[in-house]
C-alpha cells in the first residue's frame, strides 16, 4: 500500500480505510491480531483484512458490514489527526491547478502542519519529483515524518523542522512551485523566491486574514514577482430533488387536441406536474482563507 501506488491486496502494515457511511470513515493501520471495534461489531485483522482486495465488502461481527478502501489524498484529508488546522479538497484541487503541478515538479512547502496538502501534492508529482516541506514545531515534524514513513511516501519527501522565516527552506534554485501557509507569509517571499529555479515558477500563499494577503502582495511585488491575484474559494452544492408544481386551470383551447394526461395533487383535484429541479443549500460553508498566486519571471 502507498498513497501514490494502487495495491490490490492487503497486507500487514497497510493504512486502509473503513469506510462506514459518508459521513463516517477512520483511517486502521493493518495488523496481524489486531481488532478494530466498529458499531457493526468487530474487524478481525488477520481474516477480514489480510489478504482481501481493497474495496471489499467486509462483514462484522455483530452481523453489519463495512467498504475496506485503498487510502488515497482525499480520503485521508477527511480522516487524518488534526495536529493544526487543515487544508480540504476545495481549495487544494485549485493549488495544484494554479502552480502547475505535474509529475517530475519539485515543490517547497512551509508549514507542514497535518500533511493534508502534502499528500495531495505527493500524488501529484510522483514518481519523479520531490517535495521539501519545513515544519516550525518540532513534534509536528516528527509525526509528518513517521506518517511518510507508514505511507510509503518518504522517498518523495524531505521534511525540515527549522523557521521558513529565518533559515528559508534549506535549498536554493530546486523548485518549480512554493506554497505558503504560515502567519506571516511576507517574510518567507525571499526564501521562497531563493528556492525557485532561474527559469522562474509559480508561487501560492494560503492566508485567512485580508490584512495578510495585501502584506504578502506588497512583498511580492517588492521581489519583482508578476502575475500577482488573490482569490476566495466557497463550494455551493445544489441539492436536486423531485417536485410537484401545480398548474393554472386557464380552460379548454380553441382546436387543442392535446390528450397529455395531467395528474392531480392527492385529495384537491388539482392538476399538477412532478419535475426535478435543484435547490440551493439553506446553509453553505463560508470562509476558509485567500489564496494568492503569483509567478517568478526568469531571471
Amino acid at each position: 500500500m502507498s498513497f501514490v501506488e494502487y495495491s490490490e491486496l492487503i497486507q500487514e502494515g497497510d493504512v486502509v480505510i473503513i469506510f462506514l457511511g459518508h459521513e463516517s470513515m477512520m483511517p486502521v493501520k493493518v495488523q496481524s491480531g489486531a481488532q478494530t471495534q466498529t458499531r457493526y461489531g468487530v474487524i478481525r485483522h488477520s481474516s477480514d483484512l489480510i489478504g482481501q482486495r481493497f474495496g471489499s465488502k467486509v462483514t462484522c461481527s455483530k452481523g453489519g458490514w463495512v467498504y475496506v478502501l485503498h487510502p488515497t489524498p482525499e480520503l485521508w484529508t477527511v480522516n487524518l489527526p488534526h495536529r493544526t488546522q487543515i487544508l480540504y479538497t476545495t481549495d487544494i484541487a485549485n493549488i495544484t491547478l494554479m502552480l502547475e503541478l505535474k509529475p517530475g515538479s519539485v515543490v517547497c512547502e512551509s508549514g507542514t502542519g497535518s500533511g493534508s496538502l502534502s499528500h495531495a501534492i505527493l500524488r501529484t508529482i510522483a514518481p519523479t519529483g520531490h517535495l521539501h516541506t519545513v515544519e516550525f514545531h518540532a513534534q509536528r515534524s516528527e509525526k509528518a515524518m513517521e506518517e511518510f514513513k507508514e505511507h510509503k511516501v518518504s522517498h518523495l519527501v524531505t521534511v525540515r523542522n527549522q523557521d521558513v522565516c529565518k533559515e528559508g527552506f534549506g535549498v536554493t534554485g530546486v523548485a518549480d512551485a512554493v506554497f505558503l501557509d504560515i502567519p506571516s507569509p511576507w517574510e518567507a517571499v525571499p526564501h521562497a523566491k531563493r528556492a525557485m529555479k532561474h527559469k522562474g515558477g509559480r508561487l501560492c500563499s494560503f492566508s485567512p486574514c485580508i490584512e495578510q494577503v495585501q502584506r504578502t502582495c506588497e512583498a511580492l511585488s517588492d521581489h519583482g514577482f508578476e502575475e500577482i491575484c488573490t482569490l476566495e474559494v466557497l463550494l455551493r452544492v445544489h441539492d436536486v430533488r423531485s417536485v410537484t408544481l401545480s398548474l393554472p386551470d386557464f380552460g379548454p383551447e380553441e382546436g387543442s387536441t392535446d390528450s397529455t394526461q395531467k395528474e392531480e395533487v392527492p385529495n384537491t383535484g388539482i392538476a399538477s406536474v412532478v419535475c426535478k429541479t435543484a435547490t440551493p443549500p439553506r446553509e453553505m460553508a463560508g470562509h476558509t482563507g485567500y489564496l494568492t498566486f503569483a509567478t517568478k519571471p526568469r531571471d
